[in-house]
């Protein structure tokens, strides 16, 4: 249960850095988005200091960012067609590598 409310804790990471993204526009602030990132952050937040019960601080902090850099690469290329090159698959691999590697230390 404790990996499982991490791996929410890193779906959550993903929604603060996009609804900061659609809350910003050319015509002010997008209250409703930011609102959204808001909720994200406490959820996380929340999910993560649960998680932390079982697993230890730095595993879970490592994990947690991780899944949230990784989710929020994903989105940009999906949803923000920011440049999906090579590159940038392998080092995200990397830390994909660095999660499971740390689950499978756990």
């Amino acid at each position: 249960m404790d990996w499982l409310a991490l791996l929410l804790a890193g779906v959550f990471e993903w929604g603060w850095p996009v609804g900061l993204k659609f809350g910003q526009g050319a015509g002010g602030a997008h209250w409703r988005w930011i609102g959204f990132a808001i909720v994200c952050v406490l959820a996380s937040g929340a999910l993560l200091l649960y998680a932390q019960l079982t697993i230890p601080i730095g595993t879970a902090y490592a994990a947690w960012t991780g899944i949230g850099a990784v989710g929020t690469f994903v989105l940009g290329i999906l949803v923000f067609k920011e440049p999906a090159r090579l590159a940038r698959f392998f080092y995200i691999g990397l830390i994909v590598a660095g999660i499971l590697g740390l689950k499978l230390a756990a």
